[in-house]
């Protein structure tokens, strides 16, 4: 099924070539990949358990209802029954296209505002394992909000991005990053190709290639941006992005600015990829049937909202199979899996070099900002020329510069200490024994057994809500999330669990969490744990070769 025609240009890219169920949504346990046993084993530790019938139905009642709320609270707004406190356009505007559409911020306007409160909270404190909030209270249903100047002190932190506890305040671990904010300044004031290329940047590129196991890497000063600005200059017309449908916005984002076709397959479903990439290299580009310039797979390690880790040996079958190419996005997974930290490549034990884009973030597992680039020397050659975000962004601030150095090296153990494995081992101590007892409890919880993002799922809009105040009250600082960011049956709560994270606290938000399931009957598992492992699915699937 190759074709040799798909082979790129290095000099439109700068990538080289290498001649080399279903949606997890509603299946309980996902089918093993081909014989690579540590593959395997990932895919039956991943779970996502559907919900009774009932559970759905009370949850589109409950929008419906407030749906209809909404419609009887804007006719009294409109007959100035109730006050408007949306913006809206001036008097002499009227006759213009308006600026809010009306129809648009129905959501907005009705539904979100009164839930306002459980989002944008305040904090005044360092993100770690226990944070304080700024108490706030609101006299107009959250349109607006005042503080009382109270604080909530010691509220434990299970929303952060805190994989390895590298969010810290701690004067040793900090000497060298405020070291370097003496030396250097805070900020560099011009991009790297003028004269804000400092040694430290170099040396934290040459850290990263080290770490992830590539010739070479570049950095940048934003995650986000990290992807967006970065895939348009990768793939641009002519050529062909398979998405998955749960990636990120930032590589949304980027895959639309590049000009590429888009087409999205099923979430970590092989099958569905394979299709499109046969499809894509029998039929080629629409219309006129030539070839694709180039064929990108674009993934994830950890999928941020689900907890499901990224089928990475069956994708890697099917980009050499295809010559296609791969984008990895690590943002969640580097530094957080893996028994050195070393991502999904190092958890599957694939060779990085099948990964033709490694792109991951400093903004997790690294308690700092910026992400990075990793692969080829010709790759990383051509970004640093063809990048928006190389040529135009601002460079790394110094110290954050510095504390990526220091937490790479301390989880390398160059540091000359075992402080970094030690809290590798204990992120994944804390993230298997808190799924497991969730499960033990009767939540559903969606996933994979090594992820530390935990999504507990909540369903209903009124007990996302609820949750979240109850959570508060108890002095545990939750993120919910809800519909759009969801599908509209699957508003969850996202646990983050850290290496920072004690066992008695872990144990203190079971508790409260055991007792607030119960309270808004949020346990909705029909599954009876076993601390055994699922030998119940033996069955595996080759790929075609």
């Amino acid at each position: 099924m190759a074709n040799d025609n798909l082979k790129p240009r290095l000099n439109q890219n700068g990538l080289k070539c290498d001649d080399s169920k279903k949606n997890g949504h509603h299946i309980k346990t996902e089918k093993n990949g081909p014989g690579n046993g540590v593959a395997s084993r990932q895919h039956r530790q991943e779970s996502f358990e559907q919900a009774p019938i009932y559970v759905a139905v009370m949850t589109y009642l409950g929008f419906g209802i407030v749906t209809l709320f909404g419609y009887f609270r804007d006719f009294l707004r409109a007959v100035g029954l109730e006050k408007c406190h949306l913006a809206q356009e001036r008097e002499e505007q009227k006759d213009f296209i308006p600026l809010y559409q009306d129809f648009e911020n129905f959501y907005t306007r009705n539904l979100y505002m009164r839930v306002r409160d459980n989002w944008n909270r305040p904090i005044c404190s360092m993100p770690g394992p226990v944070f304080d909030l700024m108490e706030r209270v609101s006299d107009d249903y959250n349109w607006t909000f005042r503080l009382t100047g109270r604080t909530i002190h010691n509220a434990i932190n299970m929303g952060s991005y805190n994989y390895l506890g590298f969010a810290e305040n701690k004067a040793d671990f900090l000497k060298t990053v405020a070291d370097k904010a003496q030396q250097y300044g805070v900020g560099v004031c011009s991009t790297r190709q003028e004269i804000g290329n400092l040694s430290i940047h170099e040396e934290l590129e040459q850290l990263v290639a080290d770490f992830v196991g590539t010739e070479s890497a570049m950095t940048y000063g934003m995650g986000f941006a990290t992807n967006s600005m970065n895939i348009p200059a990768i793939v641009g017309k002519g050529c062909l992005i398979l998405s998955d449908e749960l990636n990120h916005t930032s590589l949304i984002l980027g895959a639309r600015l590049s000009g590429a076709t888009i087409r999205v397959f099923k979430h970590n479903n092989m099958q569905s990829l394979e299709k499109m990439l046969r499809e894509a290299v029998c039929s080629g580009q629409p219309r006129t049937h030539r070839p694709w310039r180039k064929i990108l797979i674009m993934v994830e390690g950890i999928y941020s909202m689900e907890g499901s880790v990224v089928r990475l040996p069956e994708i890697i079958a099917l980009k050499k199979k295809y010559k296609a190419y791969l984008y990895l996005d690590e943002a969640h997974s580097i530094g957080a899996v893996g028994p050195s930290g070393r991502g999904v490549t190092e958890l599957f034990d694939v060779n990085p070099a099948d990964v033709d884009v490694m792109m991951g973030t400093f903004t997790k597992s690294f308690g700092a900002a910026g992400g990075y680039i990793a692969g080829k020397k010709e790759l990383v050659d051509y970004l640093r020329s063809h990048s928006h975000s190389a040529v135009y962004a601002s460079a790394m601030s110094p110290p954050v510069t510095e504390q990526i150095i220091r937490a790479m090296k301390c989880i390398m153990g160059k540091d000359g200490t075992t402080e970094g494995i030690r809290r590798i081992r204990q992120l994944a101590r804390n993230t298997r024994y808190f799924r497991a007892r969730l499960k033990e409890m009767g939540f559903i919880i969606y996933g994979n057994d090594d992820s530390p993002v935990v999504p507990l799922l909540l369903y209903m809009p009124g007990k996302v809500v609820a949750f979240a105040r109850e959570m508060l009250e108890r002095k545990i600082g939750v993120v919910v999330v809800g519909f759009p960011a969801t599908p509209i049956t699957e508003a969850r709560a996202r646990f983050c669990v850290s290496a920072a994270h004690t066992r008695a606290m872990l144990n203190q938000v079971l508790h409260h969490l055991n007792e607030v399931g119960d309270l808004l009957c949020l346990k909705f598992s029909r599954q009876k744990y076993s601390s055994r492992p699922d030998l119940s699915d033996e069955t595996d699937f080759e790929l075609d070769s």
